[in-house]
């Protein structure tokens, strides 16, 4: 059985679970967006440790792959979806999550957005519904973030989430990632529960099973 939320809501975010009965999702459209076709998708993943799919082949992999983390508890993969009266509301906006390792109690947060979609705040916004999970849901002790030291857009979004939820920038971990065959460093973050618990907003995210 699934320990994650099949749906989340924020005020302007719908996040779905992929393997849930919640995602409502046909791999075509995932693949669409994902996809060397989709603009922009080049600078979307230019910092990823993913490539544009090649194949719809490719993106049902990963949708499986997904949803088989989630039954065995080891991560999530939410769907992103605007919700009414945002610019394209209920369209496929990207897609976000964590990793959780139970021995250490961390959750590591993960997303990436279509490029219509930066500038918005969005990354924030999960991050507040994500820890909701991770801290109110899951009972973990930390949630951690990472970026590619020369990804600036994340270094910016990363930095105001995690000083507004009372976190810290804990430093560089050398050849953390892989990326297009290449190891690469990456900067760590985290906050606390107890951080957390100080700084958290009055209501992050609404869980909706």
């Amino acid at each position: 059985m699934s320990l994650f939320p099949d749906r989340v809501e924020t005020e302007r975010l719908d996040f779905r679970a992929v393997g849930s009965d919640a995602a409502d999702l046909d791999p075509l459209d995932y693949y669409r967006v994902c996809s060397r076709g989709e603009p922009g998708i080049e600078r979307v993943t230019e910092y990823m440790t993913w490539s544009p799919h090649e194949t719809p082949k490719e993106t049902a992999e990963y949708l499986a792959h997904a949803a088989e983390q989630r039954e065995q508890n080891e991560g999530i993969t939410y769907i992103i979806r605007p919700k009414e009266d945002e610019d394209g509301a209920g369209d496929i906006a990207g897609s976000a999550g964590f990793q959780v390792d139970w021995d250490r109690r961390v959750a590591t947060l993960g997303m990436w957005l279509r490029k219509p979609f930066w500038g918005r705040g969005y990354s924030g916004e999960r991050a507040e519904a994500m820890c909701d999970v991770a801290f109110e849901t899951l009972d973990l002790d930390v949630v951690a973030v990472t970026h590619d030291p020369e990804n600036e857009p994340s270094k910016r979004a990363i930095e105001k989430y995690v000083d507004r939820l009372g976190g810290r920038r804990e430093g560089v971990i050398r050849n953390d990632i892989v990326i297009s065959g290449d190891p690469r460093d990456s900067v760590r973050y985290s906050i606390s529960r107890e951080e957390y618990a100080v700084r958290r907003p009055p209501k992050a995210a609404e869980n909706r099973d």
